[in-house]
């Protein structure tokens, strides 16, 4: 008999031959036959008890080692935008080994949570230890939810604070981690439900009192996953960053060049200024200046501080408190162009002539120093002669300014962008987090000003980095689907108005329609609906155009403090022009497509976060007002109910359809109406109508609403009568209250 080996040389066996992993293979390498396979049994047994190896099924593998074909878990995207996957059962000493996953055409989408199963192979990143090909999926992870805990008998109960989902969980004992009664957790599903019965969930995290103040956007933050903590590295480095001496830079410290914010803004990263043009070829134009806060000089690719901005995509706002994209080292102190400090800037000379057409950019690298922080009050009043402090020594400099603007606007009109006009709405809240008002922001002709040169500025940008051919993110907003421009005509017809059919869609149809509602009572309802009926905006690195805009090219330059977009549009300048070594790296270039789909991504997740939040402050405020009439408009309709925008405070309330008197109605998907089936009353988008508040649900953001009257006339009411026939052509019969049985 051949001799038995050591378990030493065994178990460095299977180490270097890790996909011949069952006995047979280590039999066979040993030349190992007959009785002694009962020893090698033995000795092999004796490594799993050590801990060693692992046994999985008939195959061993060293417990530092995955088997080349594993269950993964996949996580969230790392600050790469990579998918990455843990090992679902780990016994090695230290850290699990990080896996990247390797998409090939064809395999199926993941999220994080998910569980595949995936061949493995060694890594040549210098990070992983594993790259993971799918072979497939088979599961999705435990799910998230977040919610307040009840106790009861024996565990307690779950209750989402998401207004999608009204059932309750159960909570089994051993599984509340600790949570009392009344506070916010997370909870993981419990495997599997059955179909009948509520779920079962564990508390993962016990996140607090829900009511404490200024809690309301902590929810958000947590239940859509956006980062608020940053990693010890990357406040170091932000800490650690010094100011910008002049050096090759372009002295712009003479220039007017201040800032218009609102009033309470942290962060101030763009200023600008216009001067008389005193070419005499140009009379009346003007050389308008935009500076824009030099983030790039700070946030080098591929450092700490880009990794996590990365990661951020954005920073998010919410009434009580910004989660920014960069430590406030950063965002509120080096990259902030605040009054009378020296600061870095990327900044563009533009030449407009009288009737606002430029004539001529060009970017400069430089150094600024700005003369006033002004809100965009302070900007109006002085535009309208009235002076404070601050705006008394640039009564010069704002004229001119406003000049431009005049020249400016000359040519937006004759562009023709989409002219919504959204009333916007402020939730004030007191120093403890409660609100105290909604009121509608004031718009004036600063906050215009600032937006139509932060536009042309971003113009600017694509135009030269196209012409100097450097690869960037676009800004993109394509044209609508049929499908939605179809929807918005049925509204338009339901109060009158008609958008034209048979041609090339542009803005300036849609104008023409906003232009007709302009002043009527149907105003708000068609700068609703024509919004959405946009399509989604979104980074890439493919010229589609900008259709709201009406711009053939466009792109995000003018907040890199709060936009990873406008920093890799910086990179590029600065690579284009020659103005340093922190411009664009391989890196950027090689996930310079992943990078506009994973901010593009982190956006959304912000816009729903900040939706979210505004809805449950807006429900906290009239929880008081319990039983109050309102006035407001349909904003939409579905088969299960209909939905009124208050006019008071802009919050959407739901109607359930089953409250509608007691008659069958009849939902046409197509003209996003109601038909009562006996009375012949008809329900439509942009109605007005009273309503009363039934309920108000802070957690989840939601409203009831009892709708009392609509188009001015009061519900009918049917005492019903034969039961109608479900389905009709075209539509659908939904019943409302139920009749008492006979």
């Amino acid at each position: 008999m051949k001799q038995l080996p050591t378990k030493e040389q065994v178990l460095d066996w299977i180490k270097d031959n890790p996909t011949k992993t069952n006995k047979r293979d280590v039999g066979r390498a040993f030349g190992i036959k007959g009785s002694a396979r009962i020893e090698l049994k033995r000795i092999l047994k004796e490594l799993t008890n050590e801990g060693h190896i692992q046994k999985k099924r008939r195959t061993y593998h060293s417990a530092d080692e995955l088997p080349p074909v594993s269950v993964l878990l996949v996580l969230p995207p790392d600050a790469n935008g990579d998918m990455t996957a843990a090992p679902m059962e780990w016994k090695g000493e230290g850290d699990a080994p990080r896996i990247l996953i390797m998409p090939s055409k064809g395999d199926v989408t993941l999220g994080a949570n998910d569980r595949i199963l995936a061949r493995l192979s060694p890594s040549t990143e210098e990070d992983f230890k594993y790259e993971a090909r799918v072979i497939r999926k088979i599961g999705s992870g435990p799910q998230r939810i977040l919610g307040i805990y009840r106790v009861g008998s024996e565990g307690g109960r779950l209750v989402p604070v998401d207004k999608k989902s009204d059932r309750e969980m159960i909570v089994p004992a051993g599984e509340t981690g600790g949570a009392k009664d009344g506070e916010l957790v997370e909870a993981e599903s419990l495997g599997k439900q059955r179909q009948a019965g509520l779920g079962r969930v564990k508390i993962v995290e016990v996140l607090g009192d829900p009511m404490a103040p200024k809690s309301i956007s902590l929810i958000a933050i947590h239940e859509h996953g956006i980062p608020d903590h940053f990693p010890d590295d990357v406040i170091a480095d932000a800490e650690a960053a010094k100011p910008v001496p002049l050096g090759d830079r372009t002295d712009l410290r003479d220039l007017p060049l201040f800032t218009i914010d609102p009033s309470d803004a942290r962060d101030h990263d763009d200023a600008i200024c216009a001067i008389p043009d005193e070419d005499k070829k140009n009379a009346g134009g003007h050389i308008v200046w935009v500076a824009i806060a030099d983030v790039a000089h700070y946030v080098r690719p591929n450092s700490p501080l880009d990794k996590e901005a990365r990661k951020r995509g954005n920073s998010s706002y919410f009434p009580d408190r910004v989660v920014p994209m960069l430590p406030d080292a950063l965002s509120g102190d080096l990259c902030s162009l605040h009054e009378g400090v020296d600061r870095a800037c990327v900044a563009l000379r533009i030449v407009l002539n009288s009737a606002g057409k430029r004539l001529e950019h060009e970017f400069h690298r430089g150094l600024m120093r700005s003369p006033a922080s002004l809100s965009y009050e302070q900007a109006q009043a002085a535009a309208d002669g009235t002076y404070d402090d601050a705006t008394e020594p640039l009564k010069g400099p704002i004229a001119d300014l406003f000049a431009a603007y005049a020249s400016a606007v000359k040519a937006r009109n004759e562009r023709q962008p989409l002219n919504l006009d959204l009333p916007e709405r402020k939730i004030v809240l007191s120093d403890e987090g409660v609100v105290t008002s909604v009121a509608f922001r004031d718009r004036f002709d600063a906050h215009k000003l600032v937006e139509e040169f932060m536009v042309m500025a971003n113009v600017c940008a694509a135009e030269t980095l196209e012409q100097k051919q450097r690869p960037f993110l676009y800004r993109i907003h394509e044209e609508p689907s049929q499908e939605k421009l179809d929807a918005l005509r049925e509204t338009a017809d339901s109060v009158g108005l008609q958008l034209a059919k048979g041609q090339v869609l542009k803005t300036m149809h849609l104008n023409k329609l906003l232009d007709a509602a302009a002043g009527t009572d149907d105003a708000e309802i068609i700068n609703m609906t024509v919004l959405r009926s946009m399509t989604q905006a979104y980074y890439g690195t493919g010229n589609m155009g900008h259709f709201g805009l009406n711009l053939r090219r466009y792109a995000h330059f003018t907040s890199p403090i709060r936009r990873y977009a406008d920093l890799i549009v910086h990179r590029a300048l600065i690579t284009a022009h020659g103005w340093g070594d922190d411009g664009l790296q391989p890196v950027d270039m090689d996930q310079m497509q992943d990078t506009g789909e994973w901010i593009s991504q982190t956006e959304r997740r912000s816009m729903l976060a900040e939706r979210d939040t505004t809805d449950r402050y807006l429900a906290a405020f009239l929880a008081e007002r319990v039983g109050n009439e309102f006035s407001g408009r349909v904003s939409g309709i579905a088969k299960f109910g209909l939905f009124v925008k208050l006019d008071e405070s802009g919050a959407d309330g739901m109607i359930p359809l089953s409250s509608l008197g007691r008659e069958y109605w009849v939902y046409n998907h197509e003209a996003k109406s109601l038909t009562g089936d006996k009375s012949g009353r008809v329900i439509s988008v942009g109605m007005p109508a009273t309503v009363r508040l039934a309920e108000a649900a802070p957690l989840t953001g939601g409203l009831l609403l009892e709708l009392l009257d609509v188009d001015g006339k009061p519900l009918p009411k049917s005492s019903g009568g034969k039961k109608q026939s479900t389905k009709r052509k075209g539509r659908r019969v939904v019943k409302g209250r139920r009749r008492k049985k006979s």
